[in-house]
């Protein structure tokens, strides 16, 4: 069965920490199953957990060993068993049957069902998704972590949480700004996923991003 959520952000901050009193409301609808909601989180989960496998060990058969050049010994005469090769797995030093290669595992899960996953943790989130920054993509000239710690400071951000930043464009004086600060993680609007999401004790947005999420994933 379909329901509505509605995602209400009255109140953007800028970065001295000071309410915007003229910003726009910014409203987002979401229409999701919650009968197959926690069936596909975990779908997902395990799609994304599974992809990060990488299965690199390999042994070597019968056709990659070297040597096996002749007959160890002849055909008959010898009392024992007929031998072609001694790169067979009989011997010793010989290839290995059913051995393990590199392979890749694919756990396949529709585009759709990744869409909704992600509208369906959205609206799980939106009661950590408190703080709003105006400006912030742009308010970094250069790369100063200092800088960036104070904005969160005047916004009262708790660093000892798990903080999900999202915004909508590339800014490398933020990345590499970022990037030194525990328990951040910086995330494009436009390249949300499900662990990421899940993860997270606090929520920080952009204006341009709840844009971006509201025209990707509202209804």
């Amino acid at each position: 069965m379909k329901s509505k959520k509605y995602l209400k952000f009255n109140e953007i901050l800028d970065t001295n920490g000071q309410i915007i009193a003229d910003s726009p409301e910014h409203t987002i609808e979401l229409s999701i199953n919650e009968n197959s909601g926690s069936y596909l989180v975990h779908k997902e989960i395990l799609r994304q957990s599974i992809a990060k496998k990488k299965l690199i060990s390999s042994t070597k058969t019968r056709a990659e060993v070297s040597g096996g050049g002749r007959k160890p010994w002849r055909q008959k005469g010898t009392g024992r068993a007929r031998a072609g090769s001694n790169r067979s797995p009989l011997f010793k030093g010989g290839g290995t049957v059913f051995g393990p290669k590199p392979r890749i595992i694919d756990y396949k899960l529709n585009q759709k069902e990744r869409y909704l996953t992600r509208k369906i943790v959205l609206a799980s989130k939106y009661s950590i998704m408190t703080t709003i920054i105006d400006n912030l993509e742009d308010s970094l000239q250069i790369s100063k972590t200092k800088a960036l710690l104070q904005i969160f400071t005047n916004c009262n951000i708790d660093l000892n949480k798990k903080t999900l930043l999202i915004i909508d464009k590339n800014s490398v004086p933020l990345k590499l700004s970022s990037r030194n600060i525990k328990n951040l993680q910086l995330m494009l609007a436009s390249n949300l996923n499900t662990v990421n999401l899940l993860a997270a004790e606090q929520i920080i947005l952009t204006p341009s991003s709840l844009l971006k999420i509201k025209e990707i994933y509202g209804d």
